[in-house]
């Protein structure tokens, strides 16, 4: 009596389900695709307004438990004469660890505090922070941290180059890069024995006149070292001041490193600033004949160093 209801089913095109699938990930793809190119724009145009500088920092030295003084430089690239980068963020790092943070000043030098536990000499790096305007520099240095009763040795750096031209700090000769660079013979292995049942080293670097600066000699001294496979100790560089090593003598003498008492070297004016404070004189090479202070020990080579201790 009812006539049957007849079901009418419409089937769509497959293409007319999905046509507007593709236009939403075109879009979003084109946002993110935008997105990435303002971002990359912004970031070349952000390190094009950074400044090329340079940083520089020294070894320091302190006592398990005591604050260590660590200062960096940072100047301007490029520059006749150094400018100092002010306002710029310092980041001490010991084993990979940011320990220590400061500002450089308008003079570019920034100080940084850290007090560490156990004796040794400690490799350090530091570097700019991450919000700096300069463009990403770093240095490293030692951190000599070492025992007020422990005995300490001078040794002067012409001490250890063969037909050393001078007492400074310049390890590369003109003109012929391997001039003054060779090392005395035995020197490394017989340091390496000192420093290992006795003595801490602290190698002293006087500037010539007329020589790089603080910075350019403290980078020599502590490369032409390591390739040398000398043992690790603390540099010291002195200005050309005749009376600077026994200013720095006597200051490390009241600050309480009062086992420095003897120092190996190979000019009369080293030995002399020694033995002026009651201390130990070793010279090496053996010097011409009135070349010695009377009271000054003479090692003809490195092997006979230590006999004279």
């Amino acid at each position: 009596m009812y006539g049957r209801f007849r079901r009418t089913i419409i089937v769509l095109p497959q293409t007319h389900c999905v046509a507007v699938r593709p236009m939403g990930v075109f879009f979003r793809r084109a946002s993110f695709l935008t997105l990435l190119l303002f971002w990359t724009a912004s970031t070349i145009l952000f390190a094009a307004d950074k400044t090329s500088g340079t940083l520089t920092v020294h070894d320091s030295l302190t006592a398990p438990n005591q604050s260590a003084t660590i200062e960096a430089t940072l100047t301007r690239t490029g520059l006749p004469t150094e400018a100092g980068l002010g306002g710029e963020p310092m980041e001490l790092l010991m084993a990979g660890h940011v320990v220590a943070t400061a500002m450089t000043v308008a003079d570019g030098r920034a100080v940084l505090s850290y007090t560490p536990k156990a004796r040794g000499v400690v490799p350090f790096t530091v570097r700019v922070g991450a919000v700096s305007k300069v463009v990403s520099a770093e240095a490293g240095a030692n951190l000599a941290v070492w025992e007020y009763r422990s005995p300490i040795m001078a040794i002067e750096l012409a001490a250890l180059m063969q037909d050393a031209a001078g007492v400074g700090p310049t390890v590369t000769g003109p003109g012929n890069e391997a001039e003054g660079r060779q090392p005395m013979i035995d020197a490394a292995e017989e340091l390496g024995k000192l420093a290992q049942f006795y003595y801490n080293l602290l190698y002293v670097v006087t500037l010539e006149k007329g020589a790089g600066g603080r910075d350019q000699a403290n980078e020599q001294t502590r490369q032409w070292l390591k390739d040398r496979k000398f043992p690790v100790g603390h540099i010291l560089v002195l200005p050309s001041d005749p009376e600077a090593l026994g200013k720095k003598l006597d200051e490390l003498h009241a600050s309480g490193w009062k086992q420095l008492k003897v120092g190996v070297g190979r000019t009369k004016a080293f030995a002399e600033t020694f033995l002026q404070r009651r201390l130990e004189a070793v010279m090496v090479p053996e010097p011409a004949k009135g070349d010695a202070p009377r009271k000054a020990k003479v090692a003809k080579e490195w092997k006979d160093v230590r006999k004279k201790m």
